[in-house]
């Protein structure tokens, strides 16, 4: 007969509250603008006004005969960014720029899709409505080409009005996975009620529209790897190690899983753990949800630590002992 799962001791979980109140005092110790800083949202009468007053400059430079371009900054250049301990890294006030100019035979169209993607943000934040990155794509697949033509632009456009991209009403569709001890409300009134067990539900795609987040979970462990994620799943560790969640991104996270995380720890502050593979790779990851989708780490090691190497040592060694063993222990980074 199988012996029922035994869940962690209660010095496991005293070991997690002390290092949760290291974290909060940290965070205290900043300053009561540290937990408060990031990107801030800009509000729709924001994002509207930005938008005329570029159609504003355009209209002026026609009427002076002059040929219309946007000014973008230079979101290649390392130059560009800098790094902070409360947000991650940002552009600097003052980067260089690029012009996109409408009498160039090399970025023409790209400023007619600029236009045209401009015109289309504009109706949807005026009607207070959303729309997916590949809805904006098949509004007209032909004259875009790809979709990757769509995403450089809404970065683009992003970068120029300086608001973060979910001011802009456009969403992107969530590729990642949460299980474990959470309950909140979608936007549309959608009770969900992450599962424990051997299932996980989707990454909302709206983060910003969730509420009523409820959870007493002790920790967030990220899971690199979609593999490894359902291999816990199977494992049932959620209940063993409940109450805790778990996330994972499917290798690199989209921005909603990354805003997701970002979400728990703004209203929670509970430990954030991540469990990935200890090569370049692995540490870009970790690096994308602390500190954003820019990152060089063990390069001249040329050494690497797979997690489904540890298989090799039992099925379930890493819920049963690794795992348990490094979240009360330690010898994480």
């Amino acid at each position: 007969m199988a012996a029922a799962p035994v869940g962690p001791g209660a010095a496991f979980f005293e070991v997690l509250d002390r290092h949760r109140a290291s974290l909060v005092a940290a965070l205290r110790r900043g300053g009561p603008e540290a937990s408060a800083q990031g990107t801030r949202l800009a509000s729709s009468a924001q994002v509207l006004a930005s938008i005329e007053n570029i159609m504003q400059d355009i209209i002026t430079s026609l009427a002076r005969n002059e040929a219309p371009a946007f000014t973008i900054d230079n979101r290649s250049s390392w130059e560009n960014i800098k790094f902070e301990d409360s947000v991650g890294l940002q552009m600097v006030a003052h980067c260089t720029t690029r012009k996109i100019k409408s009498n160039s035979l090399k970025s023409v169209k790209k400023f007619a899709l600029i236009l045209k993607i401009l015109s289309m943000i504009y109706k949807l934040v005026q009607s207070n409505t959303y729309a997916t990155k590949r809805d904006i794509y098949y509004t007209d697949s032909q004259l875009f080409g790809t979709q990757t033509v769509v995403d450089d632009i809404i970065n683009d456009i992003s970068c120029m009005l300086r608001v973060p991209r979910r001011s802009l009403h456009i969403l992107s569709t969530s590729k990642g996975l949460i299980a474990g001890n959470l309950r909140y409300i979608e936007e549309d009134g959608t009770k969900v009620h992450c599962p424990c067990g051997t299932t996980a539900v989707a990454v909302p795609s709206n983060i910003q529209g969730i509420r009523n987040l409820i959870t007493d979970a002790k920790f967030l462990l990220i899971v690199e790897k979609d593999a490894t994620f359902q291999r816990l799943l199977d494992d049932d560790f959620c209940n063993k190690m409940s109450p805790c969640i778990m996330v994972t991104g499917k290798g690199v996270p989209d921005l909603n899983t990354r805003l997701l995380v970002k979400k728990l720890w703004d209203s929670f502050h509970i430990p954030v753990f991540t469990l990935v593979d200890a090569d370049p790779h692995g540490i870009e990851i970790m690096c994308i949800y602390k500190y954003g989708s820019r990152m060089e780490i063990m390069a001249e090691s040329k050494m690497k630590a797979e997690i489904q190497a540890l298989t090799s040592l039992s099925s379930d060694y890493l819920s049963r002992v690794y795992l348990p063993n490094k979240l009360k222990f330690g010898g994480w980074i």
